[in-house]
């Protein structure tokens, strides 16, 4: 009855926000490819590596809903020599989500690629432009699922089940493009801006074959604002972030900041600690959905995060709900202090 009753729930969800809205990770600058395609290469050194895995929902269910990207990016010279340091950007990226319960999961595996170019002699200013396709899959396990024609009336769901149901698995092919801007200011100091535009050839995402407009995926629309600034006399930044979205009805704002603090005789290690709020609007509703504490270390070319998300909006289970997230990158070839990528 148990299995049902989250079935039910599971489908309530996914009717009312499955076909609008996107995984989404708090630490969204430490998933760059899966934020904006114009950071593909998006940083000073050669090549980057990074996962980042979120939990969720672990208070209500025996086992969470889980989520997990990794991502690799290498970034190359422009041919020819010029003054404007212009460089390529290529990218690999998988992502996986899952919703252990009923054994519904989305795969996807995606390449993308930009260019960016430099606005001046110093290199200082870069406009990126980067695109991004990938493949799709969904997946759902019906034999994890009770269906009321199954009970026996006596011991249990036994029986055979006379619902009529689709192919439980497909997939599909999907494009994103993003343009984003970075600037270095003074000797540390950084700007960066893009925007991106998610899903824009909306694909079929129904399990079912010949439906209609209302099962495709809404396109996506977010814009991405940050900054590096030093504290003057001291070896502290102030790192404002701000990310906002907009899917269909479903409108979500990420905003906060960390601090980043240099430790050590040459600041090669530092330490991050941060805070955010993410308001969100669902058809005519708006509220806060979520207070975010952040805390991260950095040593040489590796950079490690962990978050906690708290649910402010209490579920029918009237349990206050929270996500745990953890995300790794290291920087291959690293050739800068001041590198021009943001972080988290």
């Amino acid at each position: 009855m148990k299995k049902i009753l989250l079935f039910t729930l599971f489908i309530a969800a996914f009717v009312q926000t499955g076909r609008s809205q996107d995984q989404q990770f708090t630490q969204f600058y430490a998933t760059p490819l899966t934020l904006n395609p114009g950071m593909t290469g998006g940083f000073e050194g050669r090549y980057r590596v990074g996962a980042i895995y979120r939990d969720q929902w672990r208070q209500v269910l025996d086992n969470p809903i889980r989520t997990f990207a990794v991502a690799a990016d290498l970034r190359f010279d422009a041919p020819g020599k010029s003054v404007y340091d212009d460089a390529f950007g290529l990218g690999l990226m998988f992502f996986n989500d899952k919703v252990n319960v009923v054994d519904f999961s989305t795969t996807q595996i995606a390449l993308s690629m930009a260019y960016h170019k430099s606005l001046g002699s110093d290199n200082r200013h870069y406009l990126s432009l980067g695109i991004q396709g990938g493949l799709t899959q969904r997946n759902i396990n019906y034999e994890s699922l009770d269906f009321q024609d199954e009970f026996d009336g006596v011991n249990g769901y036994n029986l055979g089940t006379g619902e009529t149901l689709p192919e439980n698995n497909f997939a599909y092919a999907d494009f994103n493009v993003g343009l984003n801007y970075s600037a270095r200011i003074g000797r540390a100091g950084a700007l960066f801006a893009g925007v991106a535009m998610h899903h824009f050839m909306q694909p079929n995402i129904s399990f079912y074959e010949n439906t209609g407009d209302g099962d495709k995926l809404y396109m996506k629309l977010s814009g991405q604002l940050a900054a590096t600034i030093p504290l003057k006399g001291s070896r502290t930044s102030i790192m404002p972030r701000v990310l906002f979205a907009k899917q269909g009805p479903h409108t979500q704002v990420n905003a906060g900041a960390n601090f980043r603090t240099a430790m050590g005789k040459y600041g090669t290690t530092a330490f991050h600690i941060g805070g955010w709020a993410r308001p969100v609007r669902n058809n005519d509703s708006f509220g806060l959905d979520a207070v975010v504490a952040l805390v991260g270390i950095e040593f040489s070319n590796v950079l490690v995060g962990l978050s906690y998300d708290l649910n402010l909006k209490a579920l029918s289970f009237n349990q206050r709900q929270g996500a745990f997230e953890i995300s790794v990158a290291y920087l291959g070839e690293y050739e800068n202090e001041a590198i021009l990528c943001p972080k988290f």
